[in-house]
């Protein structure tokens, strides 16, 4: 098992809080690895790698860094990425991803349960449709970007994240690529990230990073036929949630934006893939 952690230097005690939950787990990680991502890291606990970067590369671009150095030891067969903000409550969260990968060798990533401090799950956190009952795990299409586990081998046969979305929806980008190779990704509510309740709009550029990276995925990963349905059901649902004008006019920007500039290598989804997400709840048009 390698923990990697991505860090802003803003939340020493968070990360302190967070290194703390990961060495009482009663299975360890072999390594733990915290990226710098254009910030001086703050002291680390011994035996912690710290790897500090001259620029921020968005969350893609530091989780690829910090799996590269994980590969670079030659001992991690399970690749679990963390929120500096977030905390392990439970102390065998290790242990149930080991026996995980254990039983399923085309077991590819593992999305935790992402609550706040009162136990609460936000409906957006839930990686499927029919969200109601966050604690409903099983099979889905996509996974939380807060707390997963992923398998390195399934890393070294797909690639690693899209460097180029720099935030938002590089998870899915991940996952529709690993379903695609065969791969699984389970949803599996036992395991538990706390994070602190947050504003999927919190940052200033969300509107018009998440309408940009929407069209760069469809681009990259669906057949041809599909990339206007996905892409208007998702602008029709965007019109029907967005309140805010100023929201809507990045949000068109960056919808322009992704249909102008190329978004790395097109490899459409096969059809069998297409059908596979259907018959999982959640056909790549929605």
């Amino acid at each position: 098992m390698g923990v990697a952690v991505l860090t802003m230097g803003n939340r020493p005690a968070e990360l302190r809080a967070l290194l703390d939950s990961v060495a009482k787990q009663d299975e360890p990680a072999a390594r733990v690895v915290v990226v710098g991502n254009g910030a001086p890291l703050p002291e680390l606990p011994e035996g912690v790698t710290g790897v500090e970067l001259a620029e921020n590369l968005g969350v893609s671009g530091g989780r690829n860094v910090a799996m590269e150095r994980l590969r670079e030891f030659g001992d991690v067969d399970v690749l679990v990425d963390l929120d500096d903000d977030g905390l392990l409550i439970d102390a065998d969260v290790f242990r149930r991803i080991a026996d995980l990968y254990a039983a399923d060798p085309r077991l590819g990533i593992v999305s935790f349960r992402i609550a706040d401090e009162t136990g609460e799950t936000q409906r957006r956190h839930v990686p499927r449709l029919r969200a109601k009952d966050p604690m409903r795990g099983g099979l889905v299409t996509t996974f939380l970007g807060g707390g997963h586990a992923l398998s390195m081998a399934m890393l070294e046969r797909i690639g690693g994240w899209p460097e180029e979305f720099f935030f938002t929806h590089e998870e899915t980008d991940l996952a529709w690529r690993a379903l695609d190779d065969g791969w699984k990704v389970l949803y599996e509510p036992r395991l538990l990230l706390q994070h602190p309740k947050t504003s999927p709009a919190r940052h200033a550029v969300y509107y018009r990073m998440t309408a940009r990276n929407r069209v760069w995925l469809a681009k990259r990963n669906l057949p041809a036929p599909l990339v206007p349905l996905y892409l208007g059901s998702w602008t029709a649902v965007t019109l029907l949630r967005t309140r805010s004008g100023e929201g809507l006019k990045a949000w068109a920007g960056g919808f322009a934006e992704g249909m102008r500039q190329p978004c790395g290598t097109r490899k459409p989804m096969r059809w069998s893939t297409v059908w596979r997400m259907t018959r999982l709840g959640r056909p790549p048009v929605i």
